[in-house]
């Protein structure tokens, strides 16, 4: 007579996707720690880096849209950032409710010094390429899904 497999229990920490997702977050998290010491910076502030090297001179409001975050989480990283002499803020001058932010020098000398980290994190990772490009493009249509399932709750 066949056996039946347990039923799967739901509620299992183990078969939660989110806590798959949130501690592969902090080891990911983890893993950055030692290169972005070396630069002087926070994870957080290293996302904020990589959308002004990828385009200088943006306001506040496409930085936060693009790493989606909102500006009372963004203002005091951005602070941060300026306060070690790697962006400066100033008043849009067609908005004046608008801050735009621009790389100085050693921000954007910061770059150079930035380029091996997404090699040493794939190594760190142990996984090819291939791999991560595939799992970024779903982990990123999964965000923008719950996204817009948010936007339509509410």
């Amino acid at each position: 007579m066949p056996t039946s497999a347990a039923p799967i229990n739901p509620l299992a920490l183990d078969n939660q996707f989110c806590f798959a997702l949130y501690s592969a977050s902090l080891a990911m998290t983890k893993t950055y720690k030692p290169f972005l010491d070396k630069l002087g910076l926070t994870y957080p502030q290293y996302l904020v880096m990589l959308v002004l090297w990828e385009q200088d001179d943006v306001l506040v409001k496409s930085i936060g849209e693009k790493l989606f975050l909102d500006s009372g989480t963004l203002t005091p990283l951005l602070k941060r950032l300026e306060a070690a002499a790697l962006i400066e803020r100033t008043r849009d001058t067609a908005d004046e409710r608008q801050v735009r932010i621009t790389l100085t020098k050693e921000g954007r000398a910061l770059r150079k010094k930035a380029q091996c980290i997404p090699h040493d994190i794939l190594c760190a990772s142990g996984q090819s390429a291939d791999v991560l490009v595939d799992l970024r493009a779903k982990l990123s249509a999964i965000r923008d899904d719950l996204n817009k399932a948010q936007d339509n709750a509410g």
